[in-house]
């Protein structure tokens, strides 16, 4: 594009003023049209790159990547054809090893095809486990962190509504219930204040009168007589009604908030502390927020900090504050005396054939001068419908609640007792297709999470990898996110497999059957969400409640993908606590583990070839309906006998009081009578004579 051409214009001279003006004015279009120029070269040359030009001279090097169509050699097409597919070729081999991941995994998928694998078999084998389970607290923030000194969100706004509530009074409740007795009635009441304005209204009277006021009627400071300036307002910012020029009062409410439709509420209506919260307003929380970190940071500087909020003013919302926080202390001594003795540990045997799981639970607690054991056997059997559990540990329970029906040990033909589901329940769902669903589902749900969930994780100085003799390892995170997003599946995926049951079995579950229609109506809710839904709700939950909660799980695998040991590392807490408890459970999958336990005879004994037949449950609990109910048959036939008896009693006494009365009524109402005729008959005598 040739540049722009000025021409010179023959023009009449001009005065100077006018000279200056058209040589700024001619100087502003020179400008303006450089820059047009340039767009215009710039918008050109950009269009030219985007699109072919066929003008360009035959003679110009032709790329070996791209056909040349103004060339009639044959030979040169065909290369150039050639080169341009494999260039083609080249591209989509690239594109694809970006995005397609089941033909170019990525190492985050490599992982979890790994471990997806392990599980898979692992689930359908017979195995033995070994667990060790360990617990830690240590402070929610760390005292070097950023956070250190801070609150959350949660319990700034907590501490911020009970100071709020302390510095404003608002004990009035408290106030007419300890000063109930001092007025008599509301018309005392009311004469008490009359009396209490008029004598402040004098005193106001007599103090103005040395004050001089305007013509407008303002005093030296600009308020009149009431103590109100031209706007309104007096000298602390309060109009008449007692609000600001905002429109809030001096505790932070609006008028909106004294609203009559406000009193109707419930949220009025109810005297708790949470459902005062609402009732409060950004800016009041920023003012009393900044009045407490004022007052906190005096207290400090005094000498005379204290627990915040102070249980005196803060009602039961401050002492629970109080009670669930735990001091760096609190946490130190928690370690020292409870959980570096503490230890919860486990043996299993898992038959996935027979649908059978076998467990021994321990609860230790050694110290030097205190020791505390608890051994929980426990066997479910999903094939069957029944759960097996020694209930030992339970035993004193029961004792004192039913001590007529609870047997002591030397009692019990054997240590363990089964008990089985009804068949009103087993005809309806069979546990077996439960747990079939369930299992299903765990590996389904884990399938569909993100790849960026797993990863691989060097072990080459990881201890437990190297007793366990693992040849890798993978590490999988379960945030708030990722767990209620597994959960969500797992629903879904175990509803679609019961819906596939019922569906499968139409004799046996027609339409309008209990199980059919509730099924229908879980998987017409299951259209309304999304599994990530429940993750984020959970994460809705985290963030605005009292409790943080994640886990993170280590897989460890052999060379042929079989699952050795597994470490699962989860952390519970909150700022609200102060403090956040790690617990660590290691789990080992190995036989030689489970002979060498200390547990594993006490499951062979409970559960093993040579172990006692576990006490029928269904019949004992059975024996015990049948007790009482002959119990409560002779109670009601004894009621009947002493309702008989004093129905009895009433109708003979009934009878002998109406027999009586009857009687003694005819003999007075006769004899006197009889005496009266013969007194009269006697009269008449002795007249005649």
């Amino acid at each position: 594009m040739s540049p722009p051409i000025f021409r010179k214009n023959d023009q009449p001279t001009l005065p100077q003023s006018s000279v200056h003006q058209s040589s700024s004015t001619s100087k502003r279009q020179s400008i303006m049209i450089a820059g047009c120029a340039i767009l215009s070269v710039g918008a050109t040359t950009m269009v030219t790159g985007c699109q072919s030009n066929p003008t360009v001279s035959s003679s110009a090097a032709v790329s070996g990547k791209m056909i040349d169509f103004e060339t009639a050699d044959t030979v040169q097409s065909q290369a150039q054809g050639r080169a341009f597919n494999a260039s083609l070729h080249a591209k989509s081999e690239r594109y694809a090893q970006l995005f397609d991941q089941e033909k170019y995994p990525s190492t985050e998928n490599q992982a979890k095809l790994h471990l997806l694998t392990a599980i898979c078999q692992h689930l359908a084998t017979e195995h033995v486990s070994v667990s060790q389970a360990n617990y830690q607290a240590a402070p929610f923030i760390s005292p070097d962190s950023i956070d250190a000194g801070a609150s959350s969100l949660l319990k700034t706004i907590l501490e911020t509504y009970v100071y709020k509530k302390e510095t404003s009074g608002d004990y009035e409740s408290d106030y007419d219930s300890d000063n109930g007795d001092f007025y008599e009635s509301e018309s005392d009441y009311d004469g008490y204040v009359d009396a209490a304005d008029e004598v402040v209204v004098e005193e106001y009277a007599e103090e103005s009168d040395d004050i001089a006021y305007d013509e407008n009627g303002y005093d030296e400071n600009g308020y009149d007589w009431y103590g109100y300036d031209e706007d309104g307002y007096n000298e602390y910012g309060y109009d008449d009604e007692g609000y600001d020029q905002d429109g809030y009062d001096e505790n932070g409410y609006s008028r909106s908030d004294y609203a009559t439709e406000a009193y109707e509420t419930d949220d009025y209506e109810s005297d708790s502390a949470f459902s005062k919260l609402s009732e409060l307003n950004p800016k009041s929380m920023t003012e009393q927020y900044e009045a407490m970190q004022m007052a906190k940071q005096q207290a400090e500087m005094a000498g005379t900090a204290s627990a915040f909020p102070p249980e005196s003013a803060s009602g039961v919302l401050g002492q629970m504050l109080s009670m669930i926080h735990r001091t760096p202390e609190q946490i130190a001594a928690s370690n020292e005396y409870q959980y570096k003795n503490l230890m919860f540990s486990s043996v299993s045997q898992y038959n996935p054939k027979q649908r059978q799981i076998q467990s021994v639970y321990s609860y230790d607690y050694v110290t030097p001068t205190i020791s505390a054991s608890v051994q929980i056997p426990l066997a479910l059997d999903f094939d069957n419908s029944r759960i097996t559990v020694d209930p030992s540990v339970i035993m004193p329970i029961m004792a004192i609640a039913n001590p007529d029906h609870t047997p002591l040990p030397n009692e019990m033909a054997s240590h363990t007792v089964s008990f089985g589901l009804p068949e009103s329940i087993t005809e309806q769902l069979p546990p077996a297709v439960l747990y079939d669903a369930a299992i299903s589902a765990i590996q389904d749900s884990m399938a569909e999470l993100a790849p960026e969930h797993f990863s691989a994780v060097d072990i080459r100085n990881d201890r437990f990898a190297k007793e366990v003799g693992a040849s890798r390892a993978v590490k999988v995170y379960f945030g708030s996110q990722q767990s209620g997003e597994m959960i969500g599946k797992t629903l879904k995926y175990m509803s679609k497999s019961l819906q596939d049951y019922v569906d499968a079995n139409p004799e046996k579950y027609p339409d309008g059957a209990m199980l059919k229609t509730a099924i229908d109506k879980l998987q017409l809710y299951n259209k309304g969400y999304q599994s990530a839904d429940v993750g984020s709700l959970l994460q809705l939950i985290e963030a605005i409640g009292p409790i943080s909660f994640n886990q993170i799980n280590y897989y460890y695998l052999d060379s042929s993908d079989r699952l050795l040991a597994k470490q699962q590392r989860m952390n519970i807490g909150g700022d609200l606590m102060g403090s956040t408890t790690t617990v660590l459970n290691q789990v080992r999958y190995d036989k030689t583990s489970f002979k060498n336990h200390v547990l594993t005879p006490l499951l062979a004994e409970s559960f093993g070839e040579n172990a006692k037949p576990a006490i029928d449950g269904n019949a004992w609990m059975a024996e015990q309906h049948q007790a009482e109910d002959r119990l409560d048959t002779a109670r009601y036939a004894r009621y009947d006998y002493d309702s008989d008896y004093t129905d009895a009693s009433d109708d003979y006494a009934s009878d002998a009081s109406e027999y009586d009365s009857s009687d003694d009524y005819d003999y007075d109402y006769d004899y006197d009578t009889d005496y009266s005729e013969d007194y009269n008959d006697a009269e008449d005598d002795t007249d005649n004579r």
